[in-house]
């Protein structure tokens, strides 16, 4: 379970947006001017923000401002990372493949095809999953309720 402090910045009827600030361990990481996640992280600020379900609580019990921890499972950022990253490229390749016997040409109109295509289930299984508490953050407490845990 990885849980998250943030603050709540928008309320909506279903669900809140919370900021959070990106920890990074850019300072102590060895690849320094190589990675793409110090850049990115400069460009963009160290902040995210995050849509977290409400499940049972009422938007009228929250605040804008007011600090919230929310949680979401391991396995659901492993299985979204693989769904994103990897869909998109097993299709691209696939596309290639697929149309590789139409020349150079064709292997790359394939390619941009299949990627296409990879690029839109991911969007499919996404608008699909938009309000699952299954695979969505949650407000931690909330979590802990639905599992027996003890450990507020």
């Amino acid at each position: 379970m990885i849980v998250e402090t943030g603050t709540v910045v928008a309320i909506e009827s279903d669900s809140l947006w919370v900021q959070t600030i990106q920890k990074t361990a850019c300072e102590a990481c060895v690849a320094q001017k190589g990675c793409g996640t110090r850049v990115l992280s400069k460009l963009t600020g160290k902040t995210n923000r995050i849509r977290v379900l409400l499940d049972r609580h009422s938007a009228d019990a929250i605040a804008i401002g007011q600090d919230v921890d929310i949680a979401i499972p391991e396995d659901v950022i492993v299985k979204g990372s693989l769904l994103v990253y990897l869909l998109p490229v097993i299709c691209a390749v696939s596309g290639a493949w697929l149309a590789g016997s139409a020349g150079d040409t064709g292997s790359i109109l394939g390619a941009l095809g299949g990627l296409l295509a990879g690029g839109m289930m991911v969007n499919f299984h996404s608008k699909k999953t938009r309000n699952d508490l299954r695979t969505n953050p949650v407000l931690f407490d909330s979590y802990c309720e639905k599992q027996n845990l003890d450990f507020l």
